[in-house]
């Protein structure tokens, strides 16, 4: 059993303060892979010296130099590619179809920002045009500072690349909270700064929980900014926390995302696009699509595909090359699951395929994957996020319903829309409140377009250029020309 009781502060594994252990679980087996240790506010205190200590060199060796260690953690991500893969498969329970999309996808970001942090240096010091005759006046993007980032556990490895290679871009320098959930594949970003030979004080990684380190991360004096993944209640935490000091923050939150199925789709093509939308990580995914909204014409044809589909998908082992889908990520979260289930049995939802229609592996924390037609609108299975394999379905008479409905919620994270006019989709998507907004696709994410969303969502935007901007803070030079 692996023993992850030091943190990486100042490029140096260091005891933790604190004595407490968490275990680390294998979702499938149910079995105590691991023990992390729980920091304390001191071994955050030691962290953040150590990024106030390195930021200001960091930020001079410029973009270039900076870009070459993000290009040499891509390198060495794909290195350990493989071992990652099942190592993250044990601790999340993703099939290893699915961490191999992980491990492309921070591997692409890192790369994706190394050519980014090259680009910034290029136009440091560019000239504005302006009107004002024997004014020079030069743009300059400095660094934010000393960053917080604290990263959620249904995507290890994606979204710290998400929030690490953007802010180490921009001349940041970083703490670094991983899930306690699922710390062992983060793990490997710290063994990789010390293998690349980072300048000290540059990364740092402190392991525990929201308690003992998220929170005493998020309100301390000396952290410029704050990016945050996870949950609501604690992103309004974290919101909460940065306004003391009036310091940056950005939050990656919840959604409730809806998918369009026009009066025009191809059902067949369709429930392939609605069943990736859904079913991907166990449904464990912020812009799940779990709200689906049909045109009444197609609505039966769709529900009869959907749960041939669903008899389809293999349960199992995550490391088994056949399997679709995985357990949960914990046995907290097939309970929270569970407990809307049980809302769904009380509210007599009409379920297309459940738990009563499929027998579940004798092991892992599985929920079956589940579809309800016909869920009032009022329903809290309706309005509010699951994060797990639960379909809700919802028939419309035109397109205009269709919009109305999707746009009712305050989440505004993502949103599919499916129509055998492309045009028609485009146009339709347009009208949609949502961040990324995918038509006649399945969920597309790529280092270079934004992922964010409206309302109760979030706050800014994480990768693309946007999400370098996150980082920076823009300065005008300005003066007489000679």
């Amino acid at each position: 059993m692996q023993q992850l009781t030091q943190h990486f502060i100042d490029n140096c594994w260091v005891a933790s303060n604190g004595q407490a252990r968490l275990p680390v679980t294998d979702p499938y087996r149910q079995e105590i892979i691991a023990e992390v240790t729980v920091g304390d506010p001191a071994d955050v205190a030691a962290a953040v010296a150590a990024a106030r200590r390195a930021l200001p060199g960091w930020q001079a060796l410029g973009g270039g130099r900076r870009g070459e260690y993000l290009a040499a953690f891509a390198d060495a991500l794909t290195a350990r590619r493989e071992s990652l893969m099942r190592l993250s498969s044990r601790n999340n329970g993703k099939a290893l179809a699915e961490t191999a999309i992980d491990l492309d996808d921070a591997i692409a970001c890192y790369r994706y920002y190394a050519g980014l942090a090259h680009e910034l240096e290029a136009r440091q010091g560019r000239n504005v045009s302006h009107s004002m005759e024997g004014v020079r006046v030069q743009t300059f993007e400095d660094p934010a500072g000393v960053v917080g980032l604290i990263s959620p556990w249904n995507f290890p490895l994606v979204t710290s690349a998400w929030k690490i290679a953007p802010a180490l871009a921009a001349g940041c320098t970083v703490v670094f909270k991983p899930s306690e959930v699922t710390p062992l594949p983060e793990q490997a970003l710290a063994e990789i700064a010390e293998e690349v030979e980072l300048p000290p004080g540059v990364f740092n990684l402190v392991h525990g929980d929201g308690e003992h380190v998220g929170a005493p991360l998020t309100a301390h004096p000396d952290v410029d900014k704050l990016s945050f993944t996870g949950s609501n209640a604690v992103g309004e935490q974290v919101m909460h926390a940065a306004a003391r000091g009036v310091r940056n923050v950005s939050l990656e939150l919840g959604g409730k995302s809806p998918v369009l199925v026009l009066s025009d789709a191809d059902v067949d093509q369709a429930a392939d696009w609605v069943m990736a939308g859904i079913f991907f990580n166990s449904g464990q995914v912020c812009s799940a699509t779990s709200r689906l909204i049909v045109h009444e014409s197609l609505a039966d044809a769709l529900y009869e595909a959907l749960g041939q589909r669903m008899d389809a998908i293999r349960l199992g082992d995550p490391l088994a090359d056949d399997t679709d889908m995985g357990p949960m990520t914990s046995s907290k979260q097939r309970k929270v699951v569970e407990e809307y289930l049980e809302i769904a049995r009380k509210e007599a939802l009409v379920a297309v395929r459940d738990s009563s229609h499929r027998q579940l592996p004798e092991q892992g924390e599985f929920v079956a994957p589940t579809l309800f037609r016909d869920v009032p609108v009022e329903s809290q299975l309706w309005q509010e996020e699951i994060f797990g394999p639960v379909l809700c379905g919802r028939s419309v008479s035109n397109d205009e319903q269709a919009v109305e409905l999707a746009n009712a919620s305050p989440f505004g994270l993502a949103a599919t829309v499916i129509a055998g006019d492309v045009e028609r989709a485009r146009r339709i998507g347009q009208q949609l409140r949502a961040g990324s907004v995918w038509y006649n696709t399945e969920q597309l994410v790529m280092p270079e377009a934004s992922w964010g969303g409206f309302g109760i969502s979030g706050i800014g935007r994480e990768l693309g250029p946007w999400g370098l901007a996150e980082y920076l803070q823009v300065k005008h030079l300005m003066g007489p020309e000679s």
